[in-house]
């Protein structure tokens, strides 16, 4: 953000409108509770009103969490982690997000993950208090993305969409996203991934429509283990990036969830709206995982 020239123009912005403007960087991929407890101290002595987060994932959550102990200075790490258990935020600052890559859709949601690297466990936070009041979705910081990142968000905003359409929490609303969003990304990922300036912009919109699915919606069994395995081998120097272990686990886990009759169902659903073919659902199963009928 810094290098493209958006965090300079964001300042300006702000400074123009009269706004006092102080800079958190150095936000590190997966966000530490150190950084989260460093950034929440820097605001407690500038003393914001308004929190502005932009980048990907990683800043937009760190700011979110930030903002939690900015406003309730008492709260632990462990408070923030009780699900749907946050006192009421906006006593102090409201949040505005602007999302640089094409995956997360943190600027919609009501979501951060925080890694304890103490622990090796990366932790959710979840609480609608901290969807951000404003979400700013512009496809030009989305161009800057290099390749491997284009790859990497575009599985995790898809198992965002198929996730949350078989989610046992869905209803009209989340439908309606997920069913619009799946097939805009496979429709524009590869192309996204290839450059394509209009296609990266559409991936930007159909990131954010996920987004606001599962927020509502919520999430499955790859997300828990695309979480937990992400931090568990930092201490081997390796790290899995998130969108990577989602699609590693997403087929495995269709494959597991379709033996339920109402996820089954739901699957044939998305492999109609992706126009994969097949006749039974179960066939329909198997070309969303790309497994070839038998005798083929």
């Amino acid at each position: 953000m810094k290098k493209f020239g958006f965090l300079d123009r964001a300042e300006a912005y702000l400074q123009q409108a009269g706004m006092e403007v102080k800079l958190i960087e150095g936000i590190e991929p997966d966000p530490s509770v150190d950084t989260v407890m460093k950034g929440a101290a820097a605001m407690a002595e500038f003393e914001p009103d308004w929190i502005v987060a932009m980048g990907g994932g990683s800043p937009i959550d760190a700011a979110k969490a930030m903002w939690i102990k900015y406003e309730y200075p008492d709260t632990t790490f462990e408070d923030m982690c009780k699900v749907f258990g946050l006192p009421h935020l906006r006593t102090k600052a409201h949040f505005c997000a602007i999302s640089s890559t094409s995956g997360t859709a943190t600027e919609v949601t009501a979501f951060s993950i925080i890694t304890d690297y103490k622990k090796g466990i990366k932790y959710p936070i979840a609480d609608f208090e901290i969807t951000p009041d404003v979400a700013i979705v512009d496809p030009d910081l989305a161009q800057t993305m290099p390749k491997k990142l284009v790859a990497h968000t575009g599985m995790d905003a898809m198992t965002h969409a198929i996730e949350a359409y078989v989610s046992t929490a869905n209803c009209d609303f989340t439908d309606a996203l997920s069913l619009h969003a799946i097939p805009m990304i496979q429709k524009d990922l590869i192309g996204s991934y290839n450059g394509d300036k209009e296609k990266r912009a559409s991936m930007h919109n159909a990131q954010c429509l996920a987004g606001m699915s599962f927020s509502n919606a919520l999430l499955g069994i790859v997300h828990s283990m695309a979480h937990k395995t992400g931090a568990a081998f930092a201490d081997f120097g390796a790290h899995i990036i998130h969108g990577a272990a989602n699609a590693m686990y997403l087929p495995k886990v269709i494959a597991f969830n379709a033996k339920d009759q109402a996820a089954l169902k739901r699957y044939g659903v998305i492999a109609d709206c992706m126009k994969l073919g097949g006749g039974t659902d179960e066939e329909k199963v198997g070309l969303i995982n790309c497994i070839p009928k038998k005798n083929e």
